[in-house]
């Protein structure tokens, strides 16, 4: 539809310049060249098809430069669209023709043309190139023209058909109505439109994509002048704003004016994340294209900085929603992924944690491979990399002999392998515990040498005793309690999210036991055994049993509630849920549940009220929401509340976020969370 020339006016400004554009009649496109070149434009357009770049059989004529031009292209004197001429710069080697496309892209239109070029031969001299002739080394051909929309950005691009050479490509930006703005105020960012009170139009908010169709965000129909109001938590760069008359076949209005935002792009790495798919592949899902490479690191516990494999392994670059493998051979928890921008890193998350448990006391040790079958081993420690064997006082380095006889006799995990080199996961435990065993030996002759001396004085004897119940009470509570963690596997995306509950709490004073962390005992002894073993284990040193209900879990308790008995082949060899209810039932059939039992679902999966009525003897809580209540019921009995059981709750939450946006909002769907606009939510993008 024709926009009224005053409010062209209104968008270019009345200057020699603007009035002086040249105005095209009639609404037929047109090529035309320069001297010395014939050329013609195809009747229809062509599929956007690039294609791969083919080696030249010879001499070819490829495009060198492109330059755009506005001009307007007018039905009526008044009634004139935006029109942008595209002028192709060509290099010519040899008496020939070519196909050149001429593509292009403003949201949400998309078009590609064909222009014939041709050299007539009289032109060229047999043996000789274009250079000597009178046309020197190039050419041009001149399209008129590609409708575009006030405000929009337009991409173009130009190649030939085949094409021999990378297509070229220019972005231009035109003047947007004066209508349309955008001002902040403090923490929001205000969408102004100003048009009369009787003008119906459209309103829509979208991601702009590099690679890929846009991904609308909200739309709404409105009348008049309006203020949309947005929180800079929804600002990302690639966020644009198309406005429109609702008119049949009316011009498109897009701008995307927060591409240079610096909070936009904070914004968008905070709603950045990685997501692991299978054991070697992931991806980064993020709402706009973003500049990135990623590496492997090592992060041991203690709170020591990821340390990055690099070498031997290398960056890698990223791109959002695509999957990338690493070449792994197995997982590991102390495993992470290093995603940088600009030499600065910007996100790092331990992928398979959630599935393979927390941190681990591993060494990781570097293999090298040269020329002739030399290798070398060091052991990866914060201070660097230690050679093994080694006469330094690191940890690694005092116990690198026995680090070479595992990896000798097997008991090393292997991580990577290459022509150049590989990784090794070498456990520490065992030394850890020997060195504990002298500690506790050198302790209890101690004990016995001042039980000797204190009972030799009577009278302090009851004191010793209180001062002993003390120390006992103190230890257990700094060891943590132990919680046993059983949930129906009703899915892999909630196995995951499971796992990233279990690892957080186990950042706390806890000590928690899964059957996902111990599929290997699970299988050996079978679920009823292992079950009935963590459960007698748990309850005899005085901790608690966590019931994950989930819609799964519900239906499982409600058949076991009406039939007493569940069918054998119903189930996998791993569902330990579903065996530990015949050991969990008479608990609370008899009462004993309430102090040993606490139950948990998650926010937006189920509702309390769907709980049998029988579990809800016990409390149950909503995660995350009741996180501190929840938290404040996993500890010791006579335990008073912490004064950090807030920042604790914070602790857990921030763990488990990504594992629930992950598993309510899967890659490539809008998360509401991050949903913009007035009402953003489910049904807030429904417009009439």
């Amino acid at each position: 539809m024709p926009v009224p020339w005053f409010l062209l006016s209104l968008a270019l400004g009345r200057s020699p310049v603007v009035l002086s554009l040249e105005r095209l009649v009639g609404p037929q496109d047109a090529t035309h060249c320069s001297p010395g070149l014939s050329c013609r434009l195809w009747d229809s357009d062509i599929l956007c098809l690039p294609g791969d770049i083919v080696p030249a059989p010879g001499p070819v004529l490829a495009p060198t430069h492109l330059q755009t031009e506005l001009v307007l292209r007018c039905q009526k004197e008044t009634d004139c669209d935006l029109c942008l001429r595209v002028a192709v710069h060509l290099a010519v080697h040899a008496s020939l023709q070519a196909q050149v496309v001429l593509s292009f892209q403003a949201y949400p239109t998309a078009r590609c043309v064909l222009l014939e070029v041709q050299v007539p031969a009289a032109l060229v001299q047999f043996g000789q190139s274009v250079p000597s002739s009178p046309l020197s080394s190039q050419g041009s051909v001149v399209y008129d023209c590609f409708e575009a929309a006030l405000g929009s950005e337009v991409r173009i691009w130009s190649y030939t058909q085949p094409r021999y050479e990378k297509e070229l490509n220019h972005t231009q930006q035109l003047p947007a109505l004066p209508w349309l703005n955008v001002s902040a105020d403090g923490d929001n960012v205000h969408l102004v439109l100003n048009v009369s009170e009787e003008q119906h139009f459209g309103l829509s908010l979208y991601w702009n994509q590099v690679q890929g169709p846009p991904k609308p965000r909200w739309h709404k129909n409105l009348t008049g002048p309006q203020i949309i109001t947005l929180n800079h938590t929804d600002l990302v760069p690639c966020l644009c704003i198309q406005v429109w008359p609702l008119e049949p076949d009316s011009v498109r209005t897009n701008i995307c004016p927060f591409r240079e935002d610096p909070r936009a792009h904070q914004n968008l790495w905070q709603a950045a994340r990685l997501q692991l798919l299978t054991l070697q592949s992931w991806l980064l899902d993020a709402p706009c294209s973003l500049p990135a490479e990623a590496a492997l690191c090592w992060r041991a516990p203690g709170g020591d900085p990821c340390q990055p494999l690099v070498p031997p392994l290398s960056w890698e670059n990223v791109t959002v929603d695509k999957v990338l493998e690493f070449p792994l051979l197995k997982g590991h928890p102390n495993l992470c992924v290093q995603v940088n921008s600009s030499e600065k890193l910007q996100l790092q998350e331990c992928l398979w944690a959630d599935s393979l448990g927390p941190l681990k006391d591993d060494v990781l040790l570097l293999e090298t491979r040269g020329p002739q079958d030399n290798r070398s081993l060091c052991a990866l420690e914060p201070s660097g990399c230690t050679s093994l064997p080694s006469k330094a006082s690191t940890r690694a380095a005092r116990l690198g002999e026995y680090l070479l006889q595992d990896l000798q006799s097997g008991q090393c995990l292997q991580l990577w392998d290459d022509d150049l080199g590989a990784l090794w996961a070498c456990p520490m435990d065992k030394y850890i515990h020997k060195r504990w065993a002298l500690v506790w030996l050198a302790c209890l002759l101690f004990a016995a040498a001042l039980s000797l001396i204190l009972l030799l004085k009577k009278d302090h004897a009851k004191g010793w005793l209180r001062l002993l119940k003390q120390d006992v009470r103190s230890g257990a509570a700094a060891r943590g309690r132990a919680a046993l963690l059983l949930y129906s596997a009703d899915d892999s995306g909630f196995e995951r999210l499971v796992g990233a509950l279990a690892s957080a709490l186990c950042q706390l004073p806890l000590r928690v036991a899964v059957d996902l962390w111990s599929r290997r005992e699970l299988s050996a002894q079978g679920p009823v055994a292992w079950f009935h073993a963590q459960r007698r284990q748990t309850l005899q040193e005085g901790g608690v049993v966590v019931l994950l209900f989930s819609p799964g879990a519900v239906a499982l308790c409600s058949e076991w509630l009406q039939d007493g008995v569940s069918g054998p082949g119903a189930h996998g060899p791993h569902d330990a849920f579903r065996a530990s209810l015949s050991c969990v039932l008479p608990d609370f059939l008899q009462g004993r549940a309430p102090g040993s039992y606490v139950g948990a679902c998650f926010d937006r999966l189920l509702h309390p009220d769907a709980v049998p009525a029988l579990f809800r003897t016990v409390p149950v809580f909503t995660l995350p929401s009741q996180l501190p209540d929840f938290l404040g019921a996993l500890q010791q009995p006579r335990a008073p509340r912490s004064g950090r059981l807030q920042e604790r709750a914070e602790q857990v939450s921030r763990a488990l976020q990504p594992a629930l946006d992950s598993y309510f909002h899967p890659p490539g769907t809008p998360a509401p969370g991050r949903g913009v606009g007035p009402g953003a939510g489910p049904g807030a993008g429904d417009g009439t």
